[in-house]
């Protein structure tokens, strides 16, 4: 009985992993939720911040990596924008700088300040500090709200 006990866990684990990733990419889902109510279950409060923060980074580095990537081809063929689009973006980031990533957690402007930062190509591993703080901060937050 133990051993499925803790087959069930594992599995309850990954699907916070998977979740956690597809919400920072750029599908409208949330991983607060599962977060939340795994903490209250009694799930183990580090475990679930280390997978969900993990998960939530790796998913925006996805979205890194679509812009890096495939922002010609995304820029030229699916969104139309004016040429003076794109320069007012990046006069955001220069603004702002890198700490912007901060806030890739926030629901509706977090997903497309980390596919920006591709299509920019902002060094990965300032992108993935920045990212991965803020993302840990949020986490962070809800564990300890529980």
């Amino acid at each position: 009985m133990a051993i499925i006990s803790t087959l069930f866990k594992m599995i309850e684990y990954l699907s916070l992993f998977i979740v956690s990733f597809l919400a920072a990419t750029l599908l409208p889902l949330g991983s607060e939720i599962f977060v939340a109510t795994m903490t209250i279950s009694g799930y183990n409060a580090w475990l679930i911040f280390a997978i969900a923060t993990t998960g939530n980074t790796l998913g925006s580095i996805t979205n890194y990596y679509i812009g890096k990537l495939g922002a010609n081809f995304i820029l030229s063929r699916y969104i139309k924008v004016n040429s003076d689009k794109p320069q007012k973006t990046e006069q955001i980031y220069q603004k702002w700088g890198s700490p912007i990533l901060f806030f890739a957690w926030i629901p509706i402007i977090g997903d497309p300040l980390t596919v920006v930062a591709g299509i920019f190509k902002l060094n990965l591993y300032i992108f993935i500090f920045w990212v991965a703080l803020g993302k840990a901060f949020r986490y962070f937050v809800v564990i300890i709200s529980c």
